[in-house]
């Protein structure tokens, strides 16, 4: 009898080039997140089959999700971002510098990046996962990044 994991974060690449902004966007905010101490994946693979574009450890054990948004109609064509809410600590927007922030809702984090780095203009108010969701979605992430790193998968 096979078990069926509680969560599981995919390993299959997303599909489809990301754009220039995008891109630029992602690589600040995933050198942000380890300058904060967290360890960063991107194009993770949510269990509810939403991707997140940046999710992070934290030193704690804390999990933060960052969605990329490269221009305002990115944003307004994207209403998704709320079911990310389950599986993370803290969630984020991550945006370049000319993106006009009052679109944005106040109640979540802001965070403002380009190609070499990021800043946290306004933090993401708590949201403790519960414990067992926290220790599916470590293990699943500890999982991911360790076989991200490794030998290809066999198909």
């Amino acid at each position: 009898m096979s078990a069926t994991p509680l969560l599981s974060l995919s390993l299959a690449p997303v599909a489809g080039p990301r754009p220039e902004t995008t891109r630029r966007i992602t690589r600040g905010v995933a050198r942000l997140m380890v300058d904060l101490g967290h360890a960063p994946l991107v194009e993770v693979a949510l269990p509810n089959g939403r991707r997140a574009d940046v999710m992070a450890l934290g030193p704690r054990g804390e999990i933060v999700i960052c969605e990329v948004k490269s221009s305002p109609e990115d944003y307004r064509c994207d209403r998704k971002w709320g079911d990310y809410a389950p599986f993370c600590d803290r969630f984020y927007f991550a945006v370049s510098t000319g993106f006009p922030h009052d679109i944005l809702p106040q109640e979540v984090g802001l965070i403002v990046a380009d190609d070499f780095g990021g800043a946290i203009l306004r933090d993401s108010g708590p949201q403790p996962l519960a414990p067992a969701r926290r220790k599916a979605l470590t293990i699943a992430f500890g999982r991911l990044a360790a076989l991200r790193k490794g030998p290809e998968p066999r198909r």
